[in-house]
């Protein structure tokens, strides 16, 4: 489907999953998020909100779904870290550079980051796979 072509929420969800969007981080159509950002029809009136720590604030309203869809499709799309889906989070540094080799060899974009997992003596890596890259490497996926 061409984006043009999108002008319903279901289509949106389905493009957005057909491209390898990452929706942890996007309610579209109704999918639980523990934060981030979601689209609902709200009698009738089309709503573009944040959620956070349950707390959820209204950012946009639309009157047509057509016009909130191509919103969110913009705002989701102008998003770098909505096509990065979470491969898995490393502890061991020999097991990040298997993995990372692993990705390179099968020519598949990824980013990285490190954080404090556990506090600052407790340092982990993210592995995130860029986009449809993530069917290439489904059995990478840590569990």
């Amino acid at each position: 489907m061409n984006e043009s072509e999108i002008k319903t929420v279901l289509e949106l969800e389905e493009w957005l999953k057909e491209n390898c969007f990452s929706l942890l981080s996007y309610s579209i159509n109704g999918n639980f998020i523990y934060e981030g950002f979601g689209l609902e029809n709200n009698g009738g009136l089309f709503q573009w909100y944040y959620t956070e720590r349950g707390e959820k604030k209204v950012l946009e309203y639309f009157a047509t779904e057509k016009d909130a869809v191509q919103y969110a499709l913009k705002t989701i799309k102008a998003d770098k870290h909505a096509k990065r889906n979470f491969l898995g989070m490393y502890k061991a540094d020999s097991e990040v550079k298997s993995i990372l080799l692993e990705l390179k060899k099968r020519e598949i974009e990824y980013w990285t980051d490190r954080i404090p997992y556990g506090g600052l003596d407790d340092w982990r890596t993210r592995i995130f796979v860029i986009g449809c890259g993530i069917k290439k490497a489904k059995d990478l996926i840590k569990k």
